[in-house]
């Protein structure tokens, strides 16, 4: 039985991470107003997937939690940290593809007479969205550390998730520490894709227990 819902939370993470990495490969690169406007149905029907995927990888964390937990419950602070992530997430898909190409197709016919009113909303958005992404990214790299230190310690999943956890951990600190821009369309990516490799690894090692 229990064995049924580690595969399952794994496919759950293998679904998510595959379903966030697709949302990198076609999500358009920004630009300006008028180009928000024109790509506005790419935008949204990005953002939306990046929305759905949430409830996958949420699901996903659940069952690596319970996988790692032990008498510490660590790996419940993990998942915890993951939630707030996640919300952030969600909440800068919402803000940045949904609302945003909704509002600003609202002007899409008279931006010219507007464009006063209409920037300093967008800028605003703008700022909102970037805190948000921060949140996701920092909420990520902590909880991945967490799990992958208790992966490394406790043997209980394959030591090189833990290992490639402190990697993406390492290097998103000296990207930190050497300005690198994550907020930016290349760095979100390439961000995003390095945590869903994490993801999509641990999804598999659930689905096919490790051998003893």
């Amino acid at each position: 039985m229990e064995n049924n819902f580690y595969k399952i939370t794994g496919l759950s993470l293998t679904i998510g991470s595959f379903l966030a990495i697709t949302t990198m490969i076609i999500h358009p690169a920004g630009g300006n107003i008028e180009h928000i406007i024109e790509l506005s149905k790419p935008l949204q029907f990005t953002h939306s997937l990046a929305i759905f995927c949430l409830p996958f990888i949420l699901f996903g964390f659940y069952g690596l939690t319970h996988k790692l937990s032990d008498k510490w419950k660590i790996s419940t602070l993990a998942f915890i940290i993951i939630g707030f992530g996640l919300v952030a997430a969600m909440l800068a898909a919402l803000f940045n593809g949904l609302a945003l190409t909704f509002f600003l197709n609202q002007y899409s016919d008279n931006l010219e007479q507007n464009i006063t009113i209409v920037k300093p909303i967008v800028s605003y958005g703008f700022a909102i969205n970037k805190g948000l992404d921060y949140i996701f990214i920092v909420s990520f790299c902590l909880a991945i550390a967490i799990y992958s230190l208790i992966i490394i310690f406790s043997k209980k999943l394959p030591k090189l998730i833990g290992y490639l956890g402190i990697t993406i951990l390492i290097f998103a600190v000296i990207g930190a520490a050497t300005n690198f821009v994550f907020t930016s369309h290349t760095g979100f990516r390439i961000f995003v894709f390095s945590i869903a490799g994490w993801i999509l690894y641990s999804g598999i090692s659930l689905i096919k227990p490790k051998r003893q």
